[in-house]
């Protein structure tokens, strides 16, 4: 039987939020905003507070450290890890933590904007954790619970560890990302340094949840040239770029092929960026599927379109690229079974039910598995992220504290 610290654990949860470490998809910089460092530093300190002597943050602004092993069994290296940036989609900044302890069941008004409830009706979950206690912000901003539930479980789980000798485990190498949420958590990672065989995420959703699977993800621009001309003797003579790009975007479906329209295992082509002026434009778009096979199809049909359109405009011209973004991780963890039966009994020994299910996105975990560390993801309780109704439940973290200290048990019982 687990008794871990949950008021220490909610104490660090809200000294995180409240630190601005939104990260920026425009910036060219890794990190991408210097505010991330804010919290990375302070894990740092907090990690060598625990007995953690090896902590370090090096120039991209990873945070490295180590939980000695304590068995006298060869134990694979295993890693947890978590990201520190929240999401460019919603402020960020003066966030207020709200601790709704034991909750009825209501619909939750947040108090600094009345038009901000999170209803039961759109976010049904909540009814599963009455009695339980729970964390919102207050209306203005995101909770960042993505992923700071995640980052508050593994500090915990390392105090808990440097505490509690009686816990076998073999080393363990904790990890803290930036830039995660624009894509590039993992760009400038040094694996060698982080020398981990197998590794986790915490950065999954409701209680028990476990995601083996993620989408596979690519990145299209389009860039549509026209013709530039005066406007008032243009006749004849101007092409338009930004009436090009948006004929472009008129011949999507409005019926399938978009996040708005699929779910489950269906993916989807869509539009996320468009700026540009009269002569050019730029048109971006993410491909999703759970099968890499397909991401080409979508490719192509999205070409196929921009190429229709051009017959409008014959002056014009387009052209287009790709790039991978990360793959589905299912295709690594398939030949490395251990990885997920591990967590699997973990969740079970945690007394949980496991809700195993398919990421509609990607995690580190990503592409970490095909950098070479197997890397599934697990449950956190955040709920709702990207938006101002956010959540976390507190029960749900500490069960997650749980599973992975028993994960790291499972590893050494097993080796």
């Amino acid at each position: 039987m687990l008794t871990v610290n949950v008021t220490s654990m909610v104490d660090r949860f809200f000294r995180y939020v409240q630190i601005d470490t939104q990260s920026d998809p425009a910036s060219a910089t890794q990190p991408s905003t210097a505010k991330q460092l804010n919290l990375s530093r302070l894990l740092l300190d907090e990690l060598k507070s625990s007995g953690l002597n090896d902590a370090e943050i090096d120039e991209n602004g990873y945070v490295y450290a180590s939980i000695p092993s304590n068995s006298e069994k060869k134990v694979p290296v295993i890693c947890y890890c978590a990201h520190v940036d929240t999401s460019p989609d919603c402020k960020a900044s003066e966030v207020r933590p709200i601790l709704h302890k034991n909750y009825t069941g209501e619909d939750i008004p947040l108090p600094d904007d009345p038009e901000q409830i999170i209803r039961t009706a759109d976010h049904p979950y909540l009814l599963e954790k009455i009695g339980q206690d729970i964390i919102t912000a207050s209306g203005k901003t995101l909770l960042g619970a993505d992923d700071k539930a995640g980052v508050a479980i593994i500090m915990e789980l390392a105090s808990y560890l440097m505490e509690h000798p009686e816990i076998r485990h073999g080393k363990i190498r904790l990890l803290f990302t930036p830039d995660e949420e624009i894509g590039r958590g993992v760009n400038k990672l040094d694996m060698n340094k982080l020398g981990a065989e197998f590794g986790y995420t915490l950065d999954g959703p409701e209680l028990g949840s476990f995601e083996e699977e993620t989408f596979s993800a690519d990145s299209m621009k389009f860039i549509f040239h026209g013709v530039s001309a005066h406007p008032g003797h243009a006749k004849d003579k101007l092409v338009n770029a930004i009436k090009i790009a948006s004929a472009f975007i008129r011949e999507l479906p409005t019926d399938e092929f978009s996040p708005e329209t699929t779910e489950g295992r269906y993916g989807f082509v869509h539009p996320v960026r468009m700026e540009g002026s009269p002569e050019k434009m730029l048109v971006e778009f993410i491909v999703r599927d759970f099968n890499t096979g397909k991401l080409q199809a979508y490719e192509e049909y999205l070409k196929d379109k921009a190429e229709f359109v051009m017959r409008l405009f014959p002056e014009g011209r387009f052209e287009t690229e790709v790039k991978v973004q990360y793959r589905n991780m299912k295709e690594v963890l398939e030949e490395n079974p251990q990885v997920s039966e591990y967590a699997r009994q973990a969740i079970l020994r945690a007394g949980i039910e496991i809700k195993e299910s398919a990421a509609r996105g990607g995690t580190d975990g990503s592409r970490l598995s095909f950098m070479g560390m197997p890397c599934p993801n697990i449950f956190t309780g955040e709920m709702a992220f990207h938006g101002k109704h956010e959540y976390v439940c507190v029960q749900d973290m500490k069960k997650s504290l749980e599973t992975i200290i028993h994960l790291s048990q499972i590893w050494e019982e097993n080796s």
